[in-house]
């Protein structure tokens, strides 16, 4: 429920209880402690309207990932208490049959008021990793087992959903482009990370042996699909796409603008992961090694990306700022490409139609993170 709605049951509900009672009302002292008691029981009402409304008229409209991470920074306490329960049993309502979350919705804020058939779980754009992070910490928290309940189910969903290779599609019951190995907004990445999480954690200890061992394997599975997945030009390891086949490993596109090309975004989050491994094999050195090279070769010095006054973004040349990456280079000559809904690659940002170039991230500074760590990376 949005602030605004909030605001508008409030008047509307303060006029009728105001016109209720006022009628009532013989002298001016009768008035005066209508209008207080009417108040504190409106301040009653519109708290039993909304147990999120503090935190919405704090954060504003919250994003899937932003609602659930807004619960894991609470406390034992809060989750505890029947506000933390009623935003926890919310995350329950949103759960569809495979044991995963849609994306794109704040879960936490209000309860799903639809048919169970119309949920359609995925693990594309954050969904599931933070609703499974949060079920963990109030069954920690809570004892109570429905939040166990549902983390095992999501958990075995997880697990279930990866392929023998080790990689995952965008969701556990993918169409078309979904079926490929999804690295595209940190979907693969979020799985390990969680996956990692659950079996070396404490506050996953309630997770049954067999079952963190389970998870381990499948955490090493997929470092060999990453690894397998990694690009090669010219006989030499470059960085990852931003989807790749779930049989061959061969760089695949998505929709019409996005092409086998080499991702600067999610190669870096690839990059970041595997730098992360504590005793890393060889191969895994390699791989690290060769994209930390390839982040090198591949930023762009000297230009800088503008919104002009009405919101066009432009290319522009500088001899200041930090360097860039492009979100995709053509595999075979490294060059930033970029393409709009017709699905023609171009070379210029500016060659492309207003709705795909403005509202779509063609240029980061992801690859500044890769470079940075690595030199603080302990086994370089």
């Amino acid at each position: 429920m949005s602030p605004q709605t909030l605001e508008h049951d409030f008047k509307e509900n303060w006029r009728k209880e105001k016109n209720n009672q006022y009628c009532k009302c013989t002298n001016y002292q009768e008035t005066n402690q209508l209008t207080s008691c009417i108040a504190n029981n409106m301040k009653r009402l519109i708290m039993n309207q909304s147990l999120c409304v503090a935190v919405i008229l704090l954060s504003g409209s919250l994003t899937t990932t932003a609602g659930t991470r807004d619960c894991l920074k609470q406390t034992d306490k809060w989750l505890n208490s029947p506000v933390g329960q009623k935003h926890v049993d919310n995350v329950l309502t949103h759960q569809d049959h495979n044991g995963c979350w849609p994306k794109n919705v704040d879960t936490t804020a209000h309860a799903f008021g639809g048919r169970p058939t119309e949920l359609n779980g995925t693990f594309d754009n954050g969904a599931t990793v933070n609703e499974l992070r949060l079920l963990a910490r109030a069954y920690t928290a809570t004892k109570q087992t429905r939040y166990e309940v549902a983390f095992l189910k999501g958990l075995h969903c997880v697990l279930d959903t990866q392929y023998s290779n080790g990689g995952w599609p965008q969701a556990p019951q993918p169409n078309g482009y979904q079926k490929h190995i999804t690295f595209n907004d940190g979907t693969v990445i979020g799985l390990i990370q969680l996956l990692r999480e659950v079996f070396s954690q404490k506050q996953y200890n309630f997770v049954n042996k067999a079952l963190r061992q389970r998870c381990e394997k499948a955490f090493k599975l997929a470092i060999k699909c990453i690894l397998a997945c990694q690009i090669k030009v010219n006989g030499n390891l470059t960085a990852w796409c931003a989807q790749h086949d779930h049989k061959t490993f061969i760089p695949r596109g998505a929709r019409s603008y996005e092409h086998p090309s080499i991702s600067g975004s999610e190669s870096a989050e690839i990059t970041r992961l595997l730098m992360s491994i504590e005793r890393p094999s060889k191969s895994v050195q390699k791989s690290v090694r060769s994209a930390v090279q390839w982040f090198q070769d591949s930023q762009l010095t000297g230009i800088r990306v503008k919104k002009t006054s009405d919101g066009d973004k432009q290319v522009i040349p500088t001899t200041h700022g930090e360097p860039l990456w492009a979100r995709f280079y053509e595999i075979d000559t490294n060059r930033p490409i970029f393409s709009g809904r017709d699905g023609i690659i171009q070379y210029e940002l500016s060659k492309i139609e207003p709705e795909r170039r403005n509202g779509y991230s063609w240029y980061g500074n992801a690859g500044r993170r890769v470079l940075d760590e690595w030199q603080e990376c302990a086994w370089r």
